[in-house]
């Protein structure tokens, strides 16, 4: 029986998909972002809704959420 020197298996290099870039997130990485210690830590991630002062009165966004709300309320 004779062996036959094969050389090595390459593979095609994988196929890039042209993807758009994602819409960037206006309710995350804000400079007034202070994480709510009452959360766990695993969801410090700069989001809005993990800030210490998300919909309260200490919050210099308010209006932002509050528009964002009754965008998305019935008329």
């Amino acid at each position: 029986m004779s062996s036959v020197a094969r050389g090595p298996l390459h593979l095609p290099a994988p196929m890039r998909v042209e993807t758009e870039a994602p819409e960037e997130d206006p309710f995350v990485g804000r400079s007034c972002y202070v994480f709510n210690h009452s959360l766990r830590t695993g969801l410090d991630d700069t989001r809005c809704s993990h800030c210490r002062h998300y919909l309260t009165a200490s919050c210099p966004h308010i209006d932002e959420f509050l528009e964002d709300v009754e965008e998305l309320s019935p008329e």
